[in-house]
């Protein structure tokens, strides 16, 4: 095998960069956005329960980091009250009844977005109007909170109506985002006119002029005040869904009013996978919870860690593990298929002050980064692609079909024992199932807290056998995984992303614990009653 060495020549060898966790015994929210975060912890100091914040920053979240997700797209949710059940609640892609697979014939080469797939003509399953699925977050919001909300939706969904009129301000985080996708960007007039000001990426001014460079979207705006107005059927059967539909039909794609009017969040148990004296709980079918359930099943059958800390062995067996649960999500998963392991799985995470845990990603997405890049002109919706999910080659598990649920890469899970448990999930594509499983395999195996689970060198094999590999693992350990693996050495830094973005709630005795990934610059955990800028 082969050791690649991507690293750039500026990031400073051996450096650590720590993030502490948020600690207490009130509620608190850990989100990929710290102002989003502070969104939901508000709910939560105003007598809002866990999953009243949850639909807060879920809403939140879509305003202020929109290239990652956003009502135009889709996600997942597990609920978990107090000493009871795990509950989930499945908003994930379907494609429009009408979609045509003779539509998306495949030329030479791969496609350079998430997941490689083999080329299709125009990248017609990657950008524009065919890439688009039904947009069910809105409707698993509602879902969620007809069945265990306290506060009045509008509440809720206001401070993103108030975020979307300020308009999202701009800074360095803003300006790399919109300028990696500036050419996706510039197919769609519609995404341009918001994100491409004056034709170009948004920089922000000079400090020393006081002023602050803005990103605004009154159409958006002006949507987000009708769901919360009307509530989510607004965003299903009314005149808003014709407009959307009406506007995505006339850039050359499916979606259709039958379509959103037709789309219901599916609510379940959720399905879980002992682990060494714990549980893990995932939504059931098409997302990538099933295969962190499986990375941990064939861990628990084959490894028993014999330290305190994470050795070597301890590494190449969860490498192990995650190859051959990719090689079963590659092979066996699809809609229609078997959906349930052999034999026998933006986001943010949310915790109150009376142990009503919720992990929730959405990453909330809308897949790859500004989704379709297509924006709705006339409700200032940015959709998803969800098509990208399924496989372009025809005859596959998972291909391309009309009226079928995609193979989904968010994996929403939870992790109980004696008075613990654990919330986690992440962002970033097929990144976040190798990271999630890590981090929950360092708790239960080497008792790690929740900041440190996060932290913690981190693998990436997520498009195998290539395995992508934090330097700080080692030269012996990285040696030994190259004899396996053809390796890639890639720094741990906030752009690119090369391992994905983890969020994490804990309650543990009775206390609350919120980390959030240490090398994303917004990422971070709140607690109820914490000010938006503390030193004021």
């Amino acid at each position: 095998m082969t050791l690649t060495d991507i690293r750039s020549p500026n990031v400073s060898r051996g450096r650590t960069l720590e993030k502490p966790a948020v600690k207490g015994r009130g509620g608190l929210v850990a989100a990929q956005n710290r102002q989003a975060a502070h969104v939901g912890a508000e709910v939560l100091r105003a007598g809002g329960n866990a999953v009243d914040a949850a639909v807060a920053t879920s809403f939140a979240l879509g305003v202020l980091e929109p290239w990652m997700n956003g009502i135009g797209g889709v996600g997942a949710m597990l609920v978990r009250p107090q000493d009871g059940p795990v509950s989930s609640i499945d908003a994930g892609a379907r494609s429009p009844a009408d979609l045509n697979p003779a539509d998306f014939p495949l030329v030479e080469g791969k496609d350079g977005d998430l997941f490689g797939w083999p080329n299709v003509l125009e990248d017609r399953n990657v950008v524009g109007a065919r890439s688009i699925c039904i947009p069910g977050l809105v409707r698993g919001l509602g879902s969620a909170h007809a069945r265990f909300g306290r506060m009045p939706w509008a509440e809720l969904v206001a401070p993103a109506v108030a975020l979307a009129a300020d308009g999202l301000v701009v800074d360095h985080h803003v300006t790399l985002w919109v300028a990696q996708e500036m050419a996706r960007l510039q197919r769609n007039e519609a995404c341009a006119a918001w994100f491409l000001p004056d034709g170009y990426p948004p920089v922000p001014p000079a400090a020393v002029t006081g002023k602050v460079a803005r990103l605004c979207s009154p159409k958006l705006s002006a949507t987000l005040a009708r769901i919360a107005h009307e509530g989510p059927d607004a965003l299903y059967l009314s005149d808003l869904a014709q407009d959307l539909t009406r506007d995505v039909q006339d850039l050359g794609g499916y979606l259709s009013a039958e379509d959103m009017a037709g789309f219901e969040a599916v609510e379940a148990p959720a399905r879980s996978e002992p682990y060494r004296g714990h549980a893990l709980h995932y939504v059931p079918d098409l997302n990538g919870g099933v295969s962190v359930a499986l990375a941990m099943r064939l861990c628990n059958r084959d490894h028993v860690p014999a330290g305190t800390v994470a050795a070597p062995d301890d590494i190449m067996a969860y490498a192990a593990a995650m190859a051959a649960s990719w090689e079963h999500r590659f092979a066996e998963l699809g809609d229609g298929a078997e959906r349930t392991l052999p034999s026998c799985t933006t986001h943010f995470s949310v915790v109150d002050s009376e142990g009503m845990t919720v992990s929730l990603t959405l990453t909330q997405t809308l897949l790859s980064l500004f989704g379709s890049g297509v924006v709705s002109p006339s409700t200032g919706i940015l959709l998803n692609n969800g098509v990208n999910w399924f496989d372009p080659r025809p005859g596959k598990i998972n291909a391309i079909a009309p009226a079928r649920k995609a193979l989904a890469n968010y994996s929403p899970v939870m992790l109980t024992g004696e008075e613990d448990v654990v919330a986690f999930g992440g962002s970033g594509g097929r990144k976040i199932l190798p990271a999630v499983f890590q981090a929950l395999a360092r708790i239960v195996d080497f008792d790690a807290d929740l900041e440190c689970a996060i932290a913690a060198p981190r693998f990436d094999l997520s498009a195998p056998p290539v395995l992508v590999a934090d330097p700080r693992f080692g030269a012996d350990l990285l040696k030994r995984l190259a004899e396996r693996y053809p390796v890639v050495l890639a720094d741990r830094i906030d752009h690119p992303n090369h391992y994905t973005t983890l969020c994490g709630v804990r309650r543990k005795q009775g206390v609350n614990y919120g980390a959030a990934e240490p090398w994303h610059p917004w990422a971070d955990a709140v607690a109820e009653g914490e000010s938006l800028f503390p030193n004021e």
